[in-house]
């Protein structure tokens, strides 16, 4: 018995580890786009996951919330810090502070 339930933790690690990966790269290009909608400059090209938990969706379903921290520039000098969240895949909320347009 305890070899099944080792296997069903190696599949689930497996799982997680790959859609981990691909939520990763979807927020990835989601930041990208948020930084160039508010003419930004998206830095380093990466994107961290600093937050993982569960949310339910708008039909009541328990789904994994991600949060995604990345930074973003409006002239090239200063660093701000920005995030975005998905539920699933789905972008559900993100926030850019306020900053002096060029």
């Amino acid at each position: 018995m305890a070899e099944w339930a080792l296997l069903a933790i190696l599949i689930t690690s497996a799982w997680f580890w790959m859609d981990s990966i691909a939520k990763r790269e979807a927020a990835l290009k989601i930041g990208r786009q948020l930084a160039e909608r508010c003419h930004l400059q998206f830095l380093d090209e990466t994107v961290a996951c600093a937050r993982v938990g569960f949310a339910r969706d708008h039909n009541g379903r328990m789904q994994l919330q991600r949060t995604y921290t990345f930074d973003v520039s409006s002239q090239g000098i200063e660093r701000m810090a920005c995030h975005l969240q998905l539920r699933g895949a789905q972008l559900v909320a993100w926030h850019i502070p306020p900053y002096a347009a060029k």
